[in-house]
């Protein structure tokens, strides 16, 4: 590991990001989260933090240029940027994402100076999750892509996503890499001095030990990686054990779902031409499940606003409904007047009648940041995007199936927080969202990803209906346990068991162990910086 001042660390540096996309769906190679995170951590050590941030900034340009290379297709294909201009913006998008790795390279540099081990190999691990939850929850109101934790939904790490959530799920996920570093590192340091015997060979307490290259290390003072190695046993093997462990519990009756996935393309969804065809194709297709209880349309299933098509389509919809005792859960944009607002809404129709609006809206997507700048750049390309307003923190849980349920819509499904706020009283999970926007990329996988750890966060059934896919009934443990394929008009129909109880992190949140890593870090700045001075 004293070799990270070479120049191939940084060459290597995007790689690792590369290999950090993999570890995420659809490719699943799960093992290559740590992998990447043990490069980029060892490429940190030995380093200035001016290097260090450099090596960040390179694997996260490798990370998110291809994690996030969606991005394109959305604004060339459905955005109307043309190929200069698509390009130029999703280099953009994937250049300033990657400012955080960098930012948690040079604070790793920065609050260790005298690069101790015994600091290092938590201090890593702990800035990484704390940049992690300040771009997931705070920059530009949020943007948990890529959080390593998403890549664990099959390893026995999963086991805590229940107990600790994404962020301390993916603090063990940091912590192996850095052990492994560190476990590596004394096998170097272990090879190094047994070539070198010769050169304190015969001497007692490592007199001639000055001439050997690791110069002021004694073989008395080797440690063994052993301990190191049964700590991360201990981790992942408790890992394991807890995903045998069922936090919540059966509250009534199995409910037969239906998820509509219309397959609308989305250049040709808002075009006036195609709204009556587009409404007919949704009511034939739920009149041919009114054996349901629930049925579930995607996200802005209805192209018009709410009020165009309240009285003379839905209000004969939902009667039909209470007729065939079925409750509709449908996605519509609802404009209001004095002020003149617009809402990303779910309705729902039948026995329980109710509207949610949508809490956290997708930047660049549903509204304009850093205004007016953004405003004037995406006009200058002649991009049009919603303007819409976020809703109400506390508005009352919708009900369908005779249980209320919490209402998640699109994008805010990556947020851990929105989906216990209505618990314990919700009974299920239901995510409407449309990633047609993102064409046959790995966007829809990923995000598919990211739903499914809300079900396991809340240990509730997830319903997830869209438009172009992927449309699927998740349980409690996060397994897809229907799913319909990409990019075809159907209906989903499954099973679902009304849930109760919380695990602990539904309890909890996230904020406890955000608090954990601040002391975490303030207590090894102060033991780093005593070790320092006595050094």
């Amino acid at each position: 590991m004293h070799y990270s001042n070479s120049k191939y660390w940084d060459f290597g540096a995007p790689i690792a990001g590369i290999l950090l996309t993999l570890s995420f769906a659809p490719f699943d190679y799960s093992c290559l989260a740590p992998v990447a995170l043990a490069f980029l951590f060892a490429c940190w050590q030995n380093n200035s933090a001016k290097q260090a941030a450099l090596r960040g900034y390179l694997f996260g340009l490798g990370a998110f240029g291809s994690g996030v290379s969606w991005v394109y297709i959305s604004m060339h294909d459905f955005g109307g940027a043309g190929v200069l201009e698509a390009t130029l913006l999703t280099t953009l998008f994937s250049a300033f994402w990657a400012l955080f790795p960098a930012l948690t390279g040079y604070l790793a540099v920065k609050t260790n100076p005298a690069n101790k081990g015994s600091v290092r190999i938590m201090l890593m691990p702990v800035i990484w999750i704390l940049v992690e939850y300040f771009r997931g929850y705070w920059v530009l109101n949020g943007f948990p892509w890529l959080h390593v934790a998403y890549s664990q939904l099959e390893t026995p790490l999963a086991g805590y996503i229940p107990v600790l959530g994404v962020y301390g799920t993916g603090f063990i996920v940091a912590l192996t890499a850095s052990v492994a570093v560190e476990v590596l590192r004394m096998a170097a340091r272990a090879e190094i001095l047994f070539r070198t015997k010769p050169a304190f060979s015969g001497i007692r307490g490592g007199s001639g030990f000055a001439n050997a290259p690791l110069r002021g290390i004694r073989p008395g003072r080797l440690k063994s990686p052993l301990p190191l190695i049964m700590v991360l046993a201990v981790l992942w093997g408790a890992g394991g054990l807890l995903r045998n462990v069922t936090w919540t519990h059966e509250i009534g009756q199995p409910l037969r779902v239906s998820m509509i996935q219309g397959n609308i393309a989305q250049d040709q969804k808002w075009r006036p031409e195609n709204k009556i065809t587009t409404l007919l194709k949704y009511k034939k297709m739920t009149e041919e499940h009114w054996d349901s209880n629930v049925i579930i349309w995607p996200e802005t299933a209805i192209p018009a606003y709410l009020d165009q098509v309240k009285d003379a389509f839905l209000a004969p919809l939902g009667n039909n409904a209470k007729l065939h005792n079925t409750d509709l859960i449908i996605s519509v944009p609802v404009q209001e007047q004095s002020p003149t607002r617009s809402f990303n809404a779910v309705i729902t129709l039948g026995k329980e009648e109710g509207m949610y609006r949508k809490i956290h809206l997708l930047p660049f997507g549903e509204y304009l940041p850093l205004q007016p700048l953004s405003g004037f750049v995406l006009n200058l390309i002649n991009i049009r995007l919603g303007n819409f307003t976020p809703g109400a923190v506390n508005q009352p849980l919708l009900k369908a199936g005779g249980y209320p349920f919490i209402t998640l819509i699109c994008y805010e499904d990556v947020f851990g927080d929105l989906s216990i706020r209505g618990l314990p009283d919700a009974a299920y999970l239901v995510n409407v969202t449309n990633d047609g926007w993102f064409g046959n990329s790995i966007e829809p996988h990923q995000h598919m990803q990211m739903a499914r750890m809300r079900a396991m966060e809340t240990g509730r059934f997830l319903l997830r209906a869209t438009n172009t896919g992927m449309t699927a009934v998740v349980s409690p443990k996060g397994e897809i346990v229907n799913l319909a394929p990409l990019f075809q008009e159907t209906a989903l129909t499954g099973t679902i068991i009304p849930m109760g109880g919380m695990t602990p992190y539904a309890n909890l949140g996230d904020k406890p162990v955000i608090w954990v890593m601040v002391i975490l870090l303030l207590g090894l700045m102060g033991y780093g910086r005593f070790f320092n001075l006595k050094d």
